[in-house]
């Protein structure tokens, strides 16, 4: 894998892994939230490893079907992906 995508990876998960841990915060100061299918979106696009370890870091979106569904998917598919264009 090169390396410029190593490191957008990496800035993705970050960002998702932020972007969870700012709408928790957000609900239990009852302000505006971020959409959920912002959250998703993010990790649909490479930020499913941070969003799903900010998922149970932070307690956030676990309950949801749709969040405890997809974003394990995604991941799965992105590991997949990886796997892929490495051998």
């Amino acid at each position: 894998m090169s390396y410029p995508l190593v490191i957008v990876l990496l800035c993705i998960n970050i960002a998702a892994f932020v972007m969870y841990g700012i709408d928790k915060h957000r609900a239990i100061r009852k302000q505006h939230r971020i959409p959920e299918a912002t959250l998703l979106c993010v990790a649909m696009i490479g930020g499913a490893l941070g969003a799903w370890v900010a998922m149970y870091c932070f307690r956030h979106k676990t309950r949801h079907v749709k969040f405890a569904l997809l974003v394990p998917l995604f991941l799965a598919a992105h590991i997949y992906l990886i796997y892929r264009m490495c051998y």
